[in-house]
């Protein structure tokens, strides 16, 4: 639902607007895949200005009656990006670890975003959804230069929120017609596998990952896991392995053998200094910072080549950017009237 909620004040076309609020549902159906995708191409290639990120403890003095320390902390991430002279966004991400006993969901996220040039606020847009799909949606568009043209079969490992739409963005730039779903819980991945055959998808769940990473196309993770879960052994030439999970330097979800003999690239290079997943084999010496062959960056421009043969192995690591909210943020709000009313 998108709502009213108060107006920006001055002179001129972009001045007088009424901020903008959209819900969950509201943000959802103006984030399309084919239309987010091509936008996350566009600004990968047209760039915009991305400071580093601001992380912050908050610690309340309230502890629950219980007195286990995750109640009383909660970590705020505040992720600005903006395109000089049209457009500011900042999303918030509050992740609090105690909610789980509250029976609340542990991360919640708001996405801002203002005229570049007065400080108008142009929309208050829903940070969950923009997060979760603007991460497939990056790991589709690295797909787009580095899994076959003729990859069918995509195998996903988690089954969570990020995990339920990669089909979707998959099947955007790729002809999937087949999806198998694994997850620590059993449980989870047949939900899982259920909800997209009531979406018209051919899936089923695997109980053997090994022998499922070897017969699929696309190995697309996104797990929590501290610890790999996707071993190099298992992946068959031509086999395009996705990393979403892995955003601090202690979470794994690939082993260094994934990384051995394959064309590697990320989102943005702070992956390097960010994920388990790459840090680890760098400090074995499996993998050399310039054995990264480029980023979403160089790949949208054309700079970087992506994949070269159908038998070479290639993966993709992402940890995230604020470019890709401000992204899908700039796509909501130029997708509803509110952007074309002065």
């Amino acid at each position: 639902m998108r709502t009213h909620a108060g107006s920006g004040t001055g002179s001129g076309r972009r001045y007088h607007r009424t901020m903008q609020v959209f819900e969950a549902e509201a943000t959802r159906s103006a984030l399309p895949f084919d239309r987010l995708i091509a936008a996350l191409r566009e600004r990968f290639a047209g760039g915009c200005e991305v400071p580093q990120r601001h992380v912050h403890e908050i610690v309340s003095p309230l502890g629950e009656a219980s007195g286990d320390a995750a109640s009383r902390r909660m970590t705020s991430l505040i992720m600005p990006a903006w395109l000089p002279g049209r457009y500011y966004g900042v999303k918030i991400v509050n992740i609090a670890p105690g909610n789980a006993k509250r029976g609340l969901p542990g991360l919640h996220g708001s996405y801002l975003l203002f005229d570049g040039r007065t400080g108008v606020p142009l929309a208050h847009i829903d940070g969950d959804q923009i997060t979760a799909r603007r991460t497939a949606a990056a790991s589709a568009l690295a797909g787009s230069y580095l899994a076959r043209a003729d990859a069918r079969h995509l195998l996903l490992v988690g089954a969570g929120q990020v995990a339920r739409l990669l089909p979707a963005a998959w099947r955007t730039v790729r002809p999937i017609d087949r999806v198998t779903v694994w997850a620590r819980r059993p449980a989870e991945a047949s939900a899982l596998a259920v909800q997209l055959q009531a979406e018209g998808v051919q899936a089923d769940v695997a109980t053997d990952l090994a022998a499922a990473c070897a017969e699929a196309d696309i190995v697309s993770c996104a797990t929590l896991a501290t610890e790999p879960v996707v071993r190099g052994a298992w992946l068959a030439p031509g086999n395009h392995l996705d990393l979403i999970g892995s955003f601090t330097p202690a979470m794994r979800e690939a082993d260094d053998a994934c990384f051995a003999d394959a064309r590697v690239f990320v989102d943005t290079e702070e992956a390097l200094q960010k994920s388990g997943d790459l840090l680890v084999p760098l400090a074995h010496g499996v993998l050399r910072a310039d054995d990264v062959r480029g980023t979403l960056t160089t790949l949208c421009k054309g700079v970087a080549t992506g994949r070269k043969n159908e038998q070479e192995r290639t993966v993709f690591k992402s940890v995230g950017t604020a470019l890709e909210d401000l992204a899908a943020a700039v796509l909501v709000y130029e997708s509803s009237d509110a952007s074309s009313r002065g």
